[in-house]
C-alpha cells in the first residue's frame, strides 16, 4: 500500500470492539469503492487511561456477545475472553512505532492487532506476541512511541474526543458513525447499525 492521498484519522482503544467493527466496515468500503487512496491513522485513546483503569474482560464480552449476535456476524470469531489484555498501553506504542515506520505499516499494525485479539483469541499485552508483531514489521518500539500514546490522548481531549471511536474527516468529527449503541430500561446493551450516520461519515470520507 502506497502512502495514501488523503487520512481519515480515528482515536481510538486497541481493546475496543466498537472499533474493530467500525474499521473493518471502513477497510471493506473503500475495498468496495476502489479508494485506496484514502489512508486510516489510529491514533491512541487508552480507555483505561481515560476511564482510570483497564477494561474489565467480562464487560467487553458482553459487548462481544451483542456486536456478534446484531451487527457483526462475520467478526469476533474466536474472541477468548480469558486471553483480554490487562493494558492495551503496550500494544498502543506498537502501533505508534509503526506509522513512526510509514501510515501504510501504521495502518496495517493496527489492524492487525485487533485482528490477533478479537479473531484469534490472543493476549496483545503478552510481550512476545508483541515482539512478534514488531519483528513481521521492522519496527522497533521506544520511549518516544510510549510518550506517543499519552500525546494522542492529551491532544484528543483537546480536540474534544468523546469516546472509542471518534473520526475526523475533512468534513467533520463523527463518534461511532456506523452503529447505535444504547440500553434499554433493563440496562441491556443494544446496538443496531446506523445507517443514517453511516451514510454521512462514508460521504465525508470518500465523497
Amino acid at each position: 500500500m502506497s502512502e495514501a492521498a488523503s487520512t481519515v484519522e480515528v482515536f481510538a482503544d486497541v481493546c475496543c470492539p466498537f472499533t474493530h467493527v467500525g474499521l473493518r466496515r471502513f477497510v471493506e468500503i473503500r475495498d468496495q469503492l476502489g479508494r485506496h487512496d484514502v489512508g486510516l491513522v489510529v491514533r491512541a485513546w487508552p480507555l483505561e487511561i481515560v476511564n482510570g483503569e483497564p477494561l474489565v474482560a467480562s464487560f467487553v464480552a458482553e459487548e462481544v456477545e451483542v456486536l456478534r449476535r446484531t451487527v457483526a456476524p462475520d467478526l469476533f470469531r474466536r474472541f477468548v475472553p480469558e486471553q483480554f489484555p490487562s493494558t492495551s498501553l503496550p500494544a498502543l506504542a506498537v502501533v505508534a512505532a509503526a506509522y513512526r515506520q510509514s501510515a501504510a505499516t501504521g495502518e496495517a499494525v493496527s489492524l492487525e492487532l485487533r485482528d490477533i485479539l478479537f479473531e484469534q483469541g490472543v493476549d496483545i499485552s503478552t510481550p512476545s506476541v508483541l515482539d512478534e508483531v514488531a519483528r513481521r514489521h521492522g519496527i522497533r518500539v521506544d520511549e518516544r512511541d510510549r510518550e506517543s500514546v499519552h500525546s494522542d490522548f492529551a491532544e484528543g481531549r483537546e480536540r474534544g474526543v468523546v469516546g472509542s471511536p471518534h473520526f475526523f474527516t475533512s468534513g467533520g468529527a463523527f463518534f461511532c458513525p456506523s452503529l447505535e449503541v444504547t440500553r434499554d430500561e433493563r440496562g441491556e446493551l443494544r446496538v443496531n447499525v446506523d445507517r443514517e450516520g453511516l451514510g454521512a461519515f462514508i460521504r465525508s470520507c470518500f465523497g
